[in-house]
């Protein structure tokens, strides 16, 4: 269910990553439950984003608030991860253990301990399983050997997993097959409407986009507008920029 409290928003930031460019970004906010698709950001660009939403790097100017702090007052430890538990990271940064299978992989969020697996981190597991879309017999394979649809489903899962809040999508189906994209992107949107998820989707792929999230928007590299893509029309917009 959608409220109005923001959870996350960007003003006037800009970070210089060495890219030909700084990272600009005039103001981009999201609230609780909204699900918005930004395109117009690189792998690289979409990575320096998502440091900065999460608090792991700061910006050179501008603001970053996530739940009602500044990023910029987060000054211990243990507040930033008390922060970052609140996000699930949906990326192909996200470290997949070819050594083991995938129903280990999957457990590794909760447990280290995944070679005898208990019964009840094993329906723990199964269920997200379930919910990604990995089947029950794709589980017993090794992570070395999954299809490229099945190691995204891998990553979605462990994002998921500790019941986050936030979800950060960078680049989710890039590597996916373009005839599973629309199912990707369909099974996304169920989630985080399942869930009450906000979810910020960084994709160049205007249908996956269209298919994950109730907004698509633009991000305008050379002054950091963010403007709702054509076509597009939402009341969530209202008041966000």
């Amino acid at each position: 269910m959608q409220s109005h409290e923001r959870v996350i928003e960007l003003r006037g930031v800009t970070k210089d990553y060495h890219g030909l460019r700084p990272l600009r970004v005039e103001h981009l906010a999201l609230r609780q439950g909204q699900t918005a698709a930004l395109l117009g950001l690189d792998r690289v660009a979409a990575e320096v984003l998502v440091n900065l939403i999460t608090a792991a790097t700061l910006p050179d100017s501008g603001d970053v608030e996530i739940f009602g702090s500044l990023t910029r007052d987060i000054t211990d430890a243990d507040a930033w991860f008390r922060a970052l538990d609140h996000f699930g990271i949906f990326s192909e940064r996200v470290v997949l253990v070819d050594e083991l299978n995938v129903e280990q992989n999957l457990a590794l969020p909760f447990s280290l301990v995944v070679d005898d697996m208990p019964q009840d981190l094993r329906s723990q597991v199964r269920k997200i399983a379930d919910e990604v879309g990995i089947l029950a017999t794709e589980l017993s394979g090794p992570m070395a050997s999954a299809g490229a649809s099945v190691r995204t489903r891998t990553r979605l899962g462990k994002a998921l997993a500790l019941a986050p809040r936030v979800l950060l999508a960078e680049h989710p189906n890039a590597a996916v097959p373009p005839d599973e994209v629309a199912r990707l992107g369909a099974d996304l949107s169920a989630i985080a409407a399942r869930r009450g998820l906000t979810m910020l989707v960084l994709t160049a792929d205007t249908t996956f986009a269209g298919a994950a999230c109730n907004q698509v928007w633009t991000l305008r590299a050379a002054t950091g507008k963010v403007a709702q893509s054509s076509g597009w029309s939402s009341w969530f917009t209202r008041g966000t920029r």
